[in-house]
């Protein structure tokens, strides 16, 4: 079985991260999409809620797994048996981290592969960053994120 891990902090999951869990879902056997516990941002929503909010998402998405990991990424993926990380990249922006972090794994874990997605391009611009920011100064967003997490958002942030 060929298995593969989407990692991220994914506060809130988007629908350009849907775009690529279906893409990736589609190249893989078992894809887990492992939600980082610990992360260098101040999450809005617990990893708990992260990982619910992802699993009601993309609940008719077949073959994915949704867990929370904390630590180093390549020991993540040894203890899954994944054989590649799934990284998604919306601008040239993206690049050079992403491509610093791919290399860094590749030195931590030889035998796991990088492979990087692009969304569609109506997704690109998205960020959770910005989605947050629109729906705190009360912007709509239902275009951005999938249902479930426009009223999550609107609940944490206590927008009616």
């Amino acid at each position: 079985m060929r298995r593969a891990i989407y990692p991220g902090s994914f506060d809130p999951i988007t629908n350009g991260h849907l775009d690529v869990l279906q893409r990736a879902a589609g190249i893989f056997d078992n894809l887990i999409i492992a939600v980082a516990r610990d992360n260098a941002k101040q999450s809005l929503f617990s990893v708990e809620e992260r990982v619910e909010l992802i699993r009601n998402a993309a609940a008719e998405i077949p073959g994915i797994e949704v867990m929370p990991f904390d630590g180093l990424l390549v020991n993540f993926a040894r203890k899954h048996q994944a054989c590649a990380l799934v990284r998604g990249l919306r601008a040239v922006s993206d690049f050079e981290f992403e491509f610093q972090l791919a290399l860094m794994n590749r030195k931590l874990e030889p035998n796991l592969e990088t492979l990087f997605l692009m969304p569609r391009e109506e997704y690109t611009y998205i960020s959770s960053r910005l989605v947050k920011e629109i729906c705190r100064l009360g912007g709509h967003i239902e275009q951005f994120v999938p249902p479930n997490v426009v009223s999550a958002l609107r609940n944490k942030l206590q927008i009616s």
